[in-house]
């Protein structure tokens, strides 16, 4: 048996089990380095994204740079595993030289994620919790990363977006500015008062105190067609009231009309 050995590794046994139990050892070492390296990794990324936020760092910012810390500590653990195992550096470097081009051609498309999310977080188009529109979805901004953003839908759903084609896009921000403009189209029969209708919206605007009296209500009929009478009104309101106020004169206007004997077109 021991001839055999020698035979196979060109070794004496002795030798072989120094060098099998040093290369056990060096690879529970490298789990080790791992787990322990992840473990600290999640403390001090968590750690450092808690100062940032205490310091009222843009909450854009802490992201981005949470998610960027936390990859760059993780590759570091990773090669100090590598190297505890005894590959050389130096090979390990050659090696990725050597594969350097078809690994460039295949995370091109993921640089050009991290170049859009640090253009998001100089260029500033929305932050967190802006509610925007882009690349035909809609939603509240909920994370930003180093290669993508985080989207959350008003009905829950995460979408998640390339910060690439993001940035390249065109993005709707419905709450940058602090006011909007709410639109509403009530369609009336041609039998219906525009003079009586006019009225009666108005009574419900100046009964919400949401409508901002600085800038001018607009009532106008828009068109007449074949099936009634378009009654478009305009008004301005603070962003975070918009759909509250939206839905309000909907409902007013609506009991305000029924009340008055205004009839509705049919359609």
């Amino acid at each position: 048996m021991i001839d055999v050995i020698e035979n196979l590794f060109g070794m004496e046994p002795h030798h072989l089990n120094a060098v099998l139990f040093s290369l056990l050892t060096n690879i529970v070492i490298a789990v080790f380095i791992t787990i322990a390296g992840f473990w600290l990794t999640g403390i001090l990324t968590r750690f450092i994204t808690r100062m940032l936020r205490k310091s009222e760092t843009d909450a854009g910012l802490v992201s981005f740079l949470g998610s960027f810390l936390s990859m760059a500590l993780k590759i570091m653990v990773v090669v100090s595993a590598i190297t505890q195992l005894g590959i050389p550096m130096t090979s390990f470097l050659t090696l990725i030289g050597a594969a350097g081009i078809a690994v460039g051609m295949a995370i091109s498309g993921t640089l050009s994620n991290f170049a859009g999310g640090i253009m998001i977080l100089v260029l500033k188009p929305f932050k967190l919790g802006d509610e925007i529109k882009a690349l035909g979805e809609q939603g509240r901004v909920s994370e930003i990363q180093i290669f993508n953003t985080y989207l959350t839908t008003p009905d829950n759903k995460v979408v998640i977006f390339p910060n690439g084609p993001l940035a390249n896009g065109n993005i709707v921000n419905f709450t940058k500015e602090k006011t909007r403009r709410v639109e509403w189209t009530f369609l009336l029969s041609h039998d219906a008062s525009f003079e009586e209708a006019k009225l009666l919206i108005t009574h419900c605007l100046s009964e919400d105190t949401r409508i901002l009296s600085k800038t001018p209500t607009m009532i106008g009929l828009e068109q007449i067609t074949e099936q009634g009478m378009h009654i478009t009104v305009r008004a301005w309101v603070k962003t975070t009231d918009f759909s509250s106020v939206f839905f309000d004169i909907n409902a007013s206007a609506a009991q305000a009309f029924v009340k008055a004997n205004i009839p509705f077109a049919k359609s």
